[in-house]
C-alpha cells in the first residue's frame, strides 16, 4: 500500500529527466532575462531613487501588456500543444492564427497607450506619492519610447511560445541570450555615454531595450523561415482563419484572459497603493525587491510550461489515465521545487547591497524585507501555478475564474484598499497580509482538480 501511495506522487527518474528537459531551458532563458533586467536596474539605480522609480512605474505598463500577450499565447497554446500531440498540422496553424490576430489587437492598444496618453496612465500609479511629479517626468519619457516595442515584443512572444509548445525550448533560449547580451551592451553604452555615445540616462535604457527587442524579433522570424516548424504558415495564408475553431479558442481563452487580467489589474492597483506609502524610496525599494525576486521567480515559467507541454501532449493523444498520473507527479514535483527555490531566494538577499547600493537606506531595507517574504512563499506559489497549469492544459479555464479571480477581487483587492485607507503600515507589511489569501486559493484549487473537469482531449472531435 505504501509503495502504491509513493508511486502515485513520486515519479520515475525518466519523468523528471523529461520534465527538467523542458523546464530548465525555459528557466535558463528567464534567468538570463532576469539577470539582464537586474543589470538594467543596477545601471538605472545609479541615477538615484527618482530615476529608478520613473522606470519602474513605466515598466508596469509593459508588464500589463506582456501578461496580456502571454495570456493570449497561453489560450492558443492549449490547442497548439494538444494538436501537436495529435499530429494535426492544420490545427497548429489555426492556433497560431488565433495568437496573431488577438495579440495584434493587444499590441495596437499598447502602442496607443504608450504614445498617446503616457502621463495620464502613469499618474494613476503614483497617487499620494510625495515625489509624484518628479517620478512622472522620468517615467513619461521612458514610456513613450517603450511604445516602439509593441510590434517586436508581440511577434517574438507569439513565435517563442509556439516553439515551446511543440517541445522546441532551445531555440528561444539561444535567441534570448543573444538579445539580452545586446540589451546589456547598449545599456552600458547609452545610459552613461560610453564609446563616444551621448549619456541619455533613462532614455538610454529605453533605446537599449528597443534595439535588443528588434533584434530578437528578426532572429525569431529568420529561424521560423528557415526551419519551417509545423505551425508555420505561408504569408499568403496568414489570415485563412477557421472561424469555428477561432471562436472555440476565443471562448476558452476569454476565461483564461479574464483570470490573468483580473490578476494584473489587482497587481497594478495594489502596486499603486504601495507607491502611495511614501516617496521615491518606497517605489524604488519595492522595485528593487522584485528585480531580485525575479531571479528565483523563474520557477513559475518552468513548472507552468513543463506541466502544459507534458499534459497537453498526453491529453492530445487521448491517454486520459496517463494524464491523471502525470498530474499528481507534476504537483508533487512543483512543491518540492518550490522548497529549493525558497532557499535560493533567501541567498539572493546578499545581492541587494551590491546591486542597489546607490539607493537610499530606506529603499534598501524595503527591498530586503520583500525578498525574504517572497522567498518563504515560494513553495505555495509554485504549487499554485502548477495547479492552474493543470486546469488550463485540459481547457478548464473556469477553474481560474472561480478559484483565483474570485478570491483576488472579492477578498484581496478590498483588503488592500482597507489597509491603505485605515492603517499606517508600510508597503511590505501590506503585501504580506494580502498574500496570505493565496493559501485559500490552493485549497479551493485542490478540490476543484479532484472533479477532473480538466481531463479532456481538445484535439479530437467528440472528446471535449
Amino acid at each position: 500500500m505504501n509503495t502504491q501511495i509513493l508511486h502515485r506522487y513520486i515519479a520515475p527518474r525518466s519523468f523528471y529527466r523529461t520534465a527538467l528537459g523542458i523546464a530548465l531551458p525555459i528557466m535558463a532563458q528567464q534567468l538570463i532575462q532576469s539577470l539582464v533586467s537586474l543589470v538594467d536596474n543596477f545601471m538605472v539605480a545609479g541615477l538615484g531613487d527618482v530615476a529608478m522609480s520613473g522606470v519602474n512605474v513605466a515598466g508596469q505598463v509593459l508588464f500589463v501588456f506582456q501578461v496580456l500577450l502571454n495570456t493570449i499565447c497561453m489560450a492558443g497554446g492549449i490547442y497548439m500543444s494538444q494538436y501537436f500531440g495529435a499530429g494535426d498540422r492544420e490545427g497548429m496553424r489555426q492556433a497560431l492564427r488565433f495568437k496573431i490576430i488577438a495579440a495584434g489587437a493587444a499590441g495596437i492598444a499598447y502602442i496607443f497607450t504608450c504614445m498617446g496618453i503616457p502621463r495620464t496612465v502613469l499618474s494613476w500609479m503614483v497617487i499620494g506619492n510625495t515625489q509624484a511629479e518628479e517620478i512622472l517626468d522620468q517615467g513619461t519619457r521612458y514610456m513613450f519610447l517603450m511604445g516602439f516595442m509593441g510590434v517586436p515584443v508581440t511577434i517574438s512572444m507569439i513565435l517563442a511560445s509556439s516553439m515551446r509548445e511543440i517541445g522546441d525550448v532551445k531555440t528561444p533560449l539561444v535567441i534570448t541570450v543573444i538579445a539580452t547580451l545586446l540589451n546589456t551592451f547598449f545599456n552600458w553604452v547609452l545610459i552613461y555615454g560610453h564609446l563616444g555615445a551621448p549619456a541619455l540616462g533613462v532614455s538610454g535604457a529605453a533605446y537599449a531595450t528597443l534595439i535588443a527587442r528588434t533584434a530578437e524579433m528578426a532572429l525569431f522570424l529568420a529561424v521560423t523561415a528557415r526551419k519551417k516548424p509545423p505551425f508555420s504558415v505561408p504569408p499568403r495564408e496568414l489570415f485563412r482563419v477557421d472561424l469555428r475553431l477561432f471562436r472555440k479558442i476565443l471562448r476558452k481563452g476569454l476565461l483564461v484572459m479574464c483570470t490573468e487580467m483580473a490578476w494584473v489589474l489587482y497587481e497594478t492597483v495594489t502596486t499603486a497603493l504601495y507607491n502611495g506609502r511614501g516617496g521615491a524610496d518606497v517605489v524604488s525599494g519595492m522595485a528593487a525587491g522584485f528585480a531580485i525576486a525575479n531571479l528565483f521567480f523563474i520557477a513559475f515559467s518552468g513548472i507552468t510550461t513543463a506541466t502544459g507541454v507534458l499534459l497537453g501532449r498526453t491529453l492530445g493523444s487521448g491517454d486520459l489515465e496517463k494524464a491523471k498520473e502525470l498530474k499528481d507527479w507534476l504537483l508533487t514535483a512543483a512543491f518540492l521545487f518550490g522548497l529549493i527555490m525558497a532557499a535560493v531566494g533567501l541567498l539572493t538577499v546578499l545581492l541587494i547591497p551590491v546591486v542597489f547600493g546607490a539607493l537610499s537606506e530606506n529603499a534598501l531595507a524595503i527591498s530586503r524585507n520583500m525578498v525574504v517574504f517572497l522567498s518563504f512563499f515560494m513553495p505555495a506559489w509554485v504549487y499554485e501555478n502548477a495547479q492552474m497549469a493543470v486546469g488550463r492544459a485540459g481547457g478548464d479555464a473556469a477553474m481560474g475564474v472561480w478559484t483565483d479571480t474570485s478570491i483576488t477581487l472579492i477578498v484581496q483587492l478590498p483588503l488592500a484598499f482597507l489597509l491603505a485607507l485605515f492603517t499606517p503600515i508600510g508597503p511590505v507589511e501590506m503585501y504580506m497580509l494580502i498574500k496570505l489569501a493565496d493559501l485559500v486559493k490552493i485549497i479551493f484549487s485542490y478540490f476543484w482538480l479532484k472533479k477532473e473537469r480538466w481531463l479532456h482531449c481538445l484535439a479530437q472531435p467528440g472528446m471535449e
